[in-house]
């Protein structure tokens, strides 16, 4: 080819925004910027609320983890890093109760990296700081594009605390064949491009798929003694679950001519928690089976998100209220 290839450059943080909290903090709360950032991170992002109160001082973002509705902290700097915004992102996050911290700035100082780096090896898996250095970059004359260049994060199921390690009981068979087969229905998910991104494998029962709500996700199930595996729609009941299925089983014939199956709406009434799925016979002990099996789980997954995302973010619904008045929190599946 004979064609002369552009100049890549990065472009000065403050060309495109001038002030952190009038023009990056609403630009970054926006769906399709949160969205970028969450795939960055491998966390399915809603943001809650913009400039929120924490003492005197206020958060500038405000998120929700949408497959775990835990509170996210997102503090947001232009500049270089500094241990004032370093001491209020843990303030922020204490004050809000929230399970991570996210800390966006234009520049990283070594020792604040390592800061990042020594809270997450330090503390519980329960709380998790990521470091992203924002940066804009353009070839030649052309519109700023975003990346956002995590350099710091927790390393996942591996990061526990010493006295986690040392307590934690050895899996059973069965875990250890679920963690196994969750492992690779992972891989399977993201190399067929159904997620940008997806939770962390682990030896249990199911594995949690966001869909942009918080209070809706998809619970996808394996069960090495029942013989089965499933897809499950799931509703929060924090979030008026009765209600909403009411509206989306309006649209039950429609959801099932999409998705091209008959589903069990509602097996289980007497939950407070409402799910909708599908399940078929699986023996996960025959390794054999597993391609067939996978190809199942990923295409019915992403056949239910096609067919539930754009529909939850529709939904008309109000808080549930516990019985002083006040608005309930979600709690993870």
């Amino acid at each position: 080819m004979s064609e002369e290839l552009g100049e890549l450059r990065r472009v000065n943080l403050r060309t495109y925004w001038a002030n952190e909290a009038a023009e990056f903090t609403p630009w970054l709360a926006a769906e399709e910027n949160i969205a970028k950032l969450g795939e960055a991170l491998g966390i399915d992002l809603e943001v809650e609320s913009t400039e929120v109160a924490a003492g005197p001082y206020s958060a500038d973002i405000l998120a929700r983890d949408t497959v775990t509705g835990d509170y996210v902290i997102i503090e947001n700097q232009l500049g270089k890093t500094d241990h004032d915004h370093l001491g209020k992102a843990i303030t922020y996050a204490a004050v809000l109760n929230a399970s991570a911290v996210v800390w966006i700035a234009g520049q990283f100082t070594d020792e604040h990296k390592k800061s990042l780096d020594w809270l997450n090896d330090s503390t519980t898996e329960e709380s998790s700081y990521f470091g992203v250095v924002v940066e804009l970059w353009q070839i030649d004359e052309s519109s700023p594009a975003v990346r956002f260049n995590v350099i710091s994060r927790p390393a996942g199921l591996a990061r526990k605390s010493v006295a986690t390690r040392a307590s934690a009981k050895p899996l059973t068979d069965d875990q250890t064949l679920q963690h196994e087969w969750w492992i690779a229905f992972h891989e399977a998910l993201l190399e067929k491009g159904v997620v940008r991104s997806a939770q962390t494998p682990r030896p249990q029962y199911w594995f949690d798929v966001a869909l942009g709500r918080t209070g809706f996700h998809l619970s996808n199930t394996a069960s090495v003694w029942k013989e089965e595996i499933g897809v499950r729609f799931y509703i929060w009941n924090k979030v008026n679950a009765e209600v909403a299925l009411e509206q989306l089983e309006a649209q039950r014939q429609e959801i099932e001519q999409e998705i091209g199956e008959t589903l069990q709406w509602d097996p289980n009434p007497q939950a407070r928690d409402k799910t909708i799925k599908i399940v078929r016979t699986a023996d996960l002990r025959s390794k054999d089976e597993w391609p067939g099996y996978l190809d199942w789980m990923v295409d019915m997954t992403a056949k239910f998100i096609a067919a539930f995302a754009p529909r939850v973010k529709e939904l008309e619904l109000s808080p549930v209220m516990d019985e002083k008045g006040d608005e309930e929190e979600p709690e993870a599946a």
